[in-house]
């Protein structure tokens, strides 16, 4: 059985091949669909795309960060020069940003982006880093499947609590059926004291009564609002026995806010609607919590 999954999580791997060092740290937040951003060195132009693939293999949802440091032993900061055109793009658009309130850039952030720094000779050739490229590739796969086990640990985490929600919920709809069965007696008598009120002497007052009060009672009938919650119940505990469940989940709890609110402006007790307006609250509480699943 796949195990559920969260998705905020961070992954780390090292890697080294012919004198070149390199690490990789792969993190995630919650996203409502899968993206995956990739920073990395200069020169090893296929890794970007392979990145992304490996998160795609290995990820169905969330905003996914996946970052390369790489070194070359014996490296010379005194071989790297500025690529001023670069440069200047990037402090152009960090001006516009600071000028809309955001901070701005540190120094070795902006020498940190790519293409800002270059090497005044590329010592290897595309054939040659190859296999450098290769090894780096199989590093940030191990970054990922680290991920990954941080993202089930979440996901381990959240399960017990989802399903607590849901035992709530299962709890306040039993709750609700025993109080929506005494709308129907609740509508009759309210009914039956207004009509007292406003026609006291009215001949056939009894029947009229019987009969407004039950297509009252029919109005007011929370019955297939009940049984939806129900299957929404079993429904709930069917998707986590069945990852990546986050989205299907999702609009599962639209559905369950739909039926409470309509069980809420159905209700004709007070007790009812109380206990319309508690289940509301625990679903969106068990919303939230939802929102974290991939």
């Amino acid at each position: 059985m796949t195990a559920l999954s969260g998705m905020t999580g961070f992954g780390r791997a090292d890697g080294a091949l012919d004198g070149w060092t390199w690490s990789v740290e792969a993190r995630s937040v919650n996203g409502r669909n899968l993206e995956v951003r990739f920073r990395g060195p200069n020169g090893f132009d296929n890794l970007e795309r392979l990145a992304k693939a490996a998160g795609q293999a290995r990820l169905s949802r969330g905003q996914v960060t996946v970052g390369v440091q790489a070194r070359k032993a014996g490296g010379d900061a005194s071989t790297l020069k500025v690529n001023e055109a670069v440069l200047a793009r990037y402090l152009d658009l960090a001006n516009q940003l600071a000028m809309e309130g955001a901070t701005p850039p540190s120094a070795d952030g902006l020498l940190a982006l790519r293409g800002v720094l270059d090497a005044d000779e590329e010592t290897d050739d595309a054939e040659a880093r190859a296999p450098i490229e290769a090894a780096m590739a199989a590093t940030v796969e191990q970054a990922l499947d680290a991920l990954k086990t941080s993202r089930e640990r979440e996901g381990a985490q959240l399960r017990p609590v989802i399903e607590d929600f849901v035992a709530r919920i299962e709890t306040l709809v039993a709750t609700a059926e025993t109080e929506a069965a005494a709308q129907t007696a609740a509508v009759r008598d309210r009914f039956a004291r207004r009509m007292a009120e406003l026609a006291p002497d009215v001949s056939g007052l009894e029947d009229r009564i019987v009969l407004e009060a039950a297509a009252l009672a029919t109005k007011a009938d929370v019955r297939e609002e009940l049984d939806r919650l129900t299957a929404h119940v079993a429904s709930a505990r069917a998707l986590l026995e069945q990852p990546p469940a986050g989205r299907k989940l999702d609009f599962l709890m639209q559905e369950f806010m739909r039926e409470a609110n309509t069980l809420c402006s159905k209700s004709a007790t007070t007790a009812l609607t109380a206990t319309g307006l508690d289940l509301k609250a625990v679903i969106e509480q068990l919303r939230e919590q939802v929102q974290n699943v991939e």
